[in-house]
């Protein structure tokens, strides 16, 4: 307990589990702050278990003792500092405006006047993107399950509901086009089929099953965060939706330009936490270099294949080499100025081995 002017002990406040704080904390920082149980203090395991079981030895091995390290985890804040008040209010405003665009082109029959080789393309990539960006919200939750600070627990749980939210799009616009376009094979099996077999799908499919299986939380949180997403979404997102105009489908680019916010919000608070790791625990960046050389080439395959699709769009403006190229820059401009920086790191050397 410190001591006031007057050399008396300064009584405690409720939220002296900051430390000796000189503000009172934000609203932020008061529900979020010290709500994960499992790395509470003189702990024997993250659960209230033997410290051999199951559970308690899958955090010991995939999160206590990942390679993915920080001195001060609580120190991490997400610099939209949501919490789920403000998130709900946030989401409720974004997605009436989705529903306005929904019922406004619904209201019109848009649908029905697309041209073929669109609807084609619509069925190759947009509506089976359901199938990964499922796997996408699976990775993401177990990373907010797994991660050994509150601060990041929220944040990835926040970024979860974001992909749930896409998903519940994804199929709400494939119905819309499959009563347009009943012929079209847009939500039926062969949707799956194609997930499962079309050799644009393949290398995405291979890599986000091999993430599905990568179990160190420091790891996953790389290769999903830093790599994967920032590269396949800029395809089936962002390009998807410029193309989409180009196109005459409107209403695919306007709400592609509506769920933007959600991956901006992700990327920002996953390059803030890569920051504060680094700025931390710089010999930490060794590890993450070797991660992200492992996980990039995985990702640039994905992405170039996937282009595939857009390549045969009726009206499109790139070839498949501009577009794996404008994905792979979308990766590298969130982690500009963080690549490399342990090169020269004391401690850099983790003696970690990164399989491949």
């Amino acid at each position: 307990m410190s001591e006031n002017a007057t050399g008396r002990p300064r009584r405690r406040r409720t939220f002296s589990a900051f430390g000796d704080v000189r503000r009172m904390p934000t609203e932020y920082e008061i529900v979020t702050h010290g709500q994960n149980w499992t790395v509470r203090s003189a702990r024997n395991g993250a659960f209230e278990q033997n410290p051999s079981s199951a559970p308690n030895l899958w955090f010991d091995t995939y999160r206590d003792n990942s390679a993915f390290r920080a001195r001060d985890w609580d120190a991490f804040r997400a610099p939209d500092k949501f919490t789920y008040r403000m998130y709900v209010n946030a989401q409720a405003e974004s997605e009436h405006k989705v529903q306005g665009v929904l019922e406004q082109f619904g209201d019109i029959d848009a649908d029905a006047r697309l041209a073929p080789g669109w609807v084609r393309t619509l069925a190759g990539l947009y509506t089976p993107s359901r199938y990964p960006t499922h796997g996408f919200q699976q990775v993401e939750a177990y990373i907010g399950y797994m991660a050994p600070t509150s601060y990041v627990n929220n944040a990835a749980a926040l970024a979860t509901a974001d992909l749930l939210r896409r998903v519940t799009t994804l199929a709400y616009r494939t119905r819309q086009l499959q009563i347009a376009h009943p012929d079209s094979g847009i939500g039926t099996a062969a949707e799956g089929e194609l997930w499962r077999t079309h050799e644009f799908w393949q290398p995405l499919r291979r890599t986000l099953e091999t993430a599905l299986a990568t179990y160190d939380w420091g790891e996953a949180f790389v290769a999903h965060n830093l790599v994967l997403l920032p590269t396949i979404q800029d395809v089936l997102c962002r390009q998807l939706g410029e193309i989409a105009r180009v196109n005459g489908d409107d209403q695919t680019w306007l709400i592609e330009g509506l769920l933007a916010a959600d991956r901006q919000r992700r990327d920002t608070w996953s390059r803030a936490l890569l920051d504060m790791v680094l700025t931390q625990q710089p010999g930490t960046g060794a590890v993450v270099d070797k991660w992200l050389a492992k996980w990039a080439p995985r990702a640039d395959d994905a992405a170039t294949a996937i282009a595939g699709f857009l390549a045969a769009a009726p009206e499109h403006p790139r070839t498949v080499e501009e577009i794996g190229a404008e994905a792979r820059a979308a990766r590298e401009h969130l982690l500009n100025g963080l690549l490399g920086r342990a090169s020269d790191a004391p401690g850099a050397d983790v003696g970690i081995e990164v399989t491949t």
